[in-house]
């Protein structure tokens, strides 16, 4: 049972992406592109701020931020290139596009990931099947644009 909520909030996960892709893509659209990845991230900032000092749902250490190895550290720029890239490839290739190509790179990368246990992540085997499944996601994104 424990594996389906995983599975269901990584599914909500996605739904959210897909809505918050579009509705960055439009404020994109209104007010500029790395315009719209700002004012994002302050929204996103002011939240979890609320939630970790109003609120106090945090339930980490922060005397342990400097024991973090120095490259966990790029998931923030990371995240400003996943925002904008997100903000300007929907108008270009509509949601559906940009979502599946999006998902493809992910799971390419997650492969790739697990295979080499890269940043400390426990080492998950390749199979040929995800090289299967790996191409199939590529003909899929492929289907999938109309344009």
């Amino acid at each position: 049972m424990e594996g389906i909520i995983f599975i269901i909030v990584a599914a909500v996960s996605g739904l959210a992406m897909a809505i918050q892709g579009s509705l960055n893509s439009v404020l994109g659209k209104v007010v500029g592109q790395l315009e719209a990845t700002f004012v994002v991230h302050i929204i996103a900032t002011v939240l979890v701020a609320l939630l970790l000092f109003a609120l106090s749902l945090g339930k980490g250490d922060w005397s342990q931020l400097a024991e973090a190895p120095w490259y966990t550290y790029l998931g923030g720029l990371l995240n400003v290139i996943i925002l904008y890239g997100v903000i300007y490839s929907i108008p270009h290739l509509g949601v559906a596009n940009a979502t599946t190509a999006i998902v493809a790179g992910q799971v390419l990368t997650a492969v790739l990931v697990d295979h080499f246990g890269l940043f400390g992540l426990e080492k998950i085997e390749f199979h040929w099947i995800q090289l299967v499944g790996l191409l199939l996601l590529a003909v899929g994104v492929k289907l999938l644009y109309v344009k």
